[in-house]
């Protein structure tokens, strides 16, 4: 029987194409496996009893109840890395835009629409205003080094400027792509301090709400710029406009206007493009589908941001997967189940995550939907399918 993914926004055909035969890519189901969605708003919509798994075609769920949808055994995936080159382009286009008074020079010149043969010598005797500064040999300071911000780190070297880098969760694998010029610097406030420009690339969360604030603008370098292309909630918009107002701040470039910011002088807000590139959308698209097919197909969670990474070769006869609550006895309780079936195990991983746990289960025989009723019916078990 064909498995069906729901798109509930306009998803790349080059995703669609990536599926097998025996795959429904739709955009009306009642009943579907799978949901791929982009800004799609999830809070208020009635998910099917039938939905695995949610495929976020970007990197941001803000869009989507994940805590929730992780009480329903329904594992939310998302894509990181495949927008970071887009975004990289437009963080490089909003440095240079705070070095340089271009917006400012482009909503002037529009103004001369009708002088005539005077515009040469207008634009003459009016460029004076909009003398900028280059970026070349200036610091940026980036704020958090995952997939986005190394690119943006890297290529901003080779623009000619010093990079300084803050992540208290640099992996081992970011590090190894990040070149080995950038300073990583162990505290914020240092960072700020030393950068002529700052740039953030952090997810938002209660956790990250105003990592820039007026405490650590006020550190800054007179005449400072700030570019946020990650979320609006990262940084304190009244001390942006306090830092504009008395000249701590030059420059502010945001992709996530509010009314308090827009026509502000020293503000740039752009309409959220950090990933409206169909490169980006196709990237994001080919592997969120990619994820939703591993997970339908073999039980494997990759990207996910409500259950743990779990992943296995297949081996024996069947597999059997298990989100559970990660709570003691549990996993006991799923062999002993097993067991009583007169089943061997073959393989056997468990990850866990806050209070979420997943199992795969590989067996050595056929397993019946009986085994099934019986793991079901366990405490502590949410969802159990076997494939």
């Amino acid at each position: 029987m064909k498995k069906t993914i729901l798109a509930l926004n306009n998803i790349s055909k080059i995703a669609e194409n990536k599926l097998k035969a025996d795959y429904e890519f739709t955009t009306e189901s009642a009943s579907p496996d799978a949901i791929i969605v982009r800004s799609f708003a999830m809070h208020d919509y009635a998910l099917p009893e039938s939905v695995l798994a949610v495929a976020r075609a970007g990197a941001g769920t803000n869009n989507i109840p994940v805590a929730e949808y992780a009480k329903r055994g329904v594992v939310v995936f998302n894509t990181p890395g495949a927008n970071a080159n887009a975004v990289k382009e437009l963080v490089i286009a909003a440095l240079l835009m705070c070095g340089r008074k271009i917006s400012d020079g482009i909503k002037w010149t529009e103004t001369l629409k009708g002088k005539g043969a005077e515009v040469g010598k207008l634009v003459e005797s009016g460029k004076k205003a909009f003398v900028g500064r280059e970026i070349l040999g200036k610091t940026l300071g980036v704020i958090g080094l995952g997939a986005i911000g190394i690119l943006v780190a890297n290529a901003a070297l080779g623009l000619g400027m010093n990079v300084i880098g803050y992540d208290p969760y640099l992996t081992t694998a970011n590090a190894l792509r990040l070149d080995s010029r950038v300073s990583v610097v162990a505290d914020l406030d240092s960072l700020m301090e030393n950068s002529d420009f700052v740039t953030i690339h952090v997810p938002y969360m209660e956790s990250t709400k105003n990592t820039i604030n007026a405490a650590n603008i006020a550190k800054m370098k007179k005449g400072s710029a700030i570019v946020n292309l990650a979320r609006g909630e990262l940084a304190d918009s009244d001390a942006i406009l306090e830092a504009l107002g008395n000249g701590t701040l030059s420059r502010y470039v945001t992709d996530f206007p509010s009314d308090k910011l827009i026509g502000v002088d020293g503000v740039i807000t752009l309409p959220h493009l950090g990933a409206s590139t169909p490169e980006a959308e196709d990237n994001c698209a080919v592997m969120a589908v990619a994820e939703l097919k591993d997970f339908l197909e073999n039980g494997n969670i990759t990207n996910s941001v409500n259950f743990p990474a779990c992943n296995a070769v297949r081996q024996g006869a069947s597999r059997v997967t298990v989100i559970h609550k990660n709570e003691k006895g549990v996993l006991a309780k799923i062999t002993d189940a097993i067991h009583e079936e007169n089943i061997n195990i073959e393989n056997f991983v468990s990850q866990s995550r806050g209070d979420f746990a997943y199992a795969i289960i590989d067996t050595t025989e056929p397993v019946t939907d009986d085994l099934v009723g019986s793991l079901t019916a366990l405490d502590g078990i949410i969802r159990c399918r076997v494939i």
